[in-house]
Parts: C-alpha cells; sequence; structure tokens
C-alpha cells in the first residue's frame, strides 16, 4: 500500500473545513422572518431587564417568573422519576420560591436538574418561536407538563391558579392571528425562563445571597468543589443553551412560510401530474 503524505491531504481538509465553516455560516445566518423573530427577542429582553427593576411594573413579570420556577421545580421532578424517585409534592409560593419533595433517586441527577432543565426548557421554546408549527407543538408538550405539574402539586393553589392562567393563554393566542401570537407568546416564555434562570444561578449560587441552595447541597454530596464553582458551571451551561436555543431556530426553521408554500404547491402539482 503506498505511503501518503499527510501533508498531501492537508489542502483537502482545509478545503473540507471551509467548506463547513461556509456552510455554517449560511445556515445560522437569518433569513427576513427570523430577522424580525431575533429583533423580537432582543426587544423581550430589554424590556424583562427595565420591567424586572421598575417598581409596580416589575408585577408584570410575576407570574412567568413563578412560570420558570415552576420549571424549575418540574425539572426536579421529572428527573427524579426518571431515577425512580417517588415525588411527594410540589409547591410555589408567593415570594417566587419553590420546592420539590421526592424520596429516593439520584441526588447527582437530580439536584443540578433544577437549573439546567429550567434553562433547556427555555432553550427550546426559543427555538420553537421561530416556527408558527413549532409553537403549537410546544404548547402542547407544555400541557402534558403542566398536566403532571398539578398531580403533584395539587395541594398547591398558587400552582394552579398560575397553570390554568398560562394555559387560558396559551389558547386565546392559537387562535389569534393563524397562531402567530402564540408563536411570539412561546418565544417571550423561553426568553424569559433563559434570563430568569441566568439570574437565579447568579443570584443563588454566585453571588450566594441564599444559604442553602441546589448548588451547596449538590457541593456537600460531591465534596471536590464548593457551591460557587458548581455555580459557575452550571451558569455556563445555561448559556450554552441559550445560544443553541437560538442556533436551533435559526437552523431548523430557516424555509420562510412563503417558500415553504411554494414547495407545498409544486409538490402537490408533481403528484396530480403523476
Amino acid at each position: 500500500m503506498p505511503y501518503l503524505d499527510s501533508l498531501e491531504l492537508t489542502p483537502a481538509g482545509a478545503q473540507a473545513g471551509q467548506l463547513f465553516i461556509r456552510d455554517f455560516k449560511e445556515s445560522i445566518t437569518p433569513n427576513v422572518t427570523q430577522r424580525n423573530t431575533l429583533i423580537i427577542a432582543g426587544i423581550y429582553i430589554i424590556a424583562i431587564a427595565i420591567l424586572w427593576h421598575v417598581p409596580y411594573l416589575k408585577e408584570i413579570l410575576y407570574p412567568f417568573k413563578l412560570l420558570t420556577v415552576g420549571f424549575h421545580e418540574m425539572s426536579h421532578a421529572f428527573v427524579g422519576v426518571l431515577t425512580c424517585a417517588h415525588i411527594h409534592s410540589i409547591e410555589l409560593d408567593p415570594d417566587e420560591g419553590g420546592s420539590t419533595a421526592m424520596s429516593g433517586g439520584i441526588p447527582w441527577l437530580t439536584l443540578p436538574a433544577g437549573y439546567l432543565g429550567s434553562s433547556f426548557i427555555g432553550a427550546c421554546l426559543i427555538a420553537c418561536g421561530f416556527n408558527t408549527n413549532a409553537s403549537k407543538i410546544a404548547s402542547i408538550v407544555l400541557a402534558v407538563f403542566f398536566i403532571f405539574t398539578l398531580w403533584w402539586a395539587r395541594k398547591n393553589w398558587i400552582t394552579w391558579v398560575l397553570i390554568l392562567g398560562m394555559s387560558g393563554l396559551v389558547l386565546l393566542f392559537w387562535f389569534v392571528g393563524g397562531g402567530v401570537a402564540l408563536r411570539y407568546f412561546i418565544l417571550f416564555i423561553g426568553v424569559m425562563s433563559c434570563l430568569y434562570c441566568l439570574w437565579d444561578i447568579i443570584d443563588d449560587t454566585v453571588a450566594r445571597k441564599v444559604n442553602t441552595s441546589d448548588a451547596s447541597a449538590f457541593a456537600e454530596i460531591c465534596g471536590c468543589c464548593p457551591a460557587r464553582v458548581w455555580g459557575v458551571i452550571w451558569l455556563i451551561q445555561a448559556f450554552i443553551f441559550f445560544a443553541l436555543g437560538v442556533i436551533v431556530g435559526l437552523v431548523a426553521f430557516k424555509v420562510t412560510p412563503l417558500i415553504f408554500c411554494i414547495v407545498t404547491d409544486l409538490t402537490c402539482a408533481a403528484i396530480g401530474k403523476r
């Protein structure tokens, strides 16, 4: 077998790398519809940042903060179920706190599931916010999560009011503008969930304004790193989820509604000719 000098393969490898980079850039370059979605997401970020610190107006964000807390506790519970834990209850309190009572399971997985799970859910909702049909599917998945959460939190009236209110908004926006309003609503929930998760990680673990947190409990179990280190690690992972949500939305939903209709018409015409 002839010997191939590795240097001879370098140009081909470099060309393949350049093609990959070019294709990736084209994939994440937003079209007109996606550019508008990114602008709206940016407006959401600015509006949330402003409302967060304005007295009285910050109450507008209150139900969405509680919803993110619900995602946090729901993530604990679902990972607990996957690791054979018994979920006793989920509780949300008016002070934007929550708790999940469970026995059994694997703490190595259930403890970080709260922060990472809520940021992952937010990232998925952001990605789905780039497409109307994906937003409808996301709302159905959320409905399933809500049902399980209501079962675990059946004695907590705040959870009932929150989930029923959010479900009502989802149903309302489903029929407004052919689902376009639902798409922007799902996008807002995703952005809010990711931002609140990032802030919560910083506030509870990195800044250590809370004496006990998931990070401190995880640090006690792990024993190798303090709570702040785990907080920083989870913060980086949450940022990655946030970025991936945007990237997936750009790559997966590149086809605009107009192009989709044209492709559909051409496909139907081709089938008709056969």
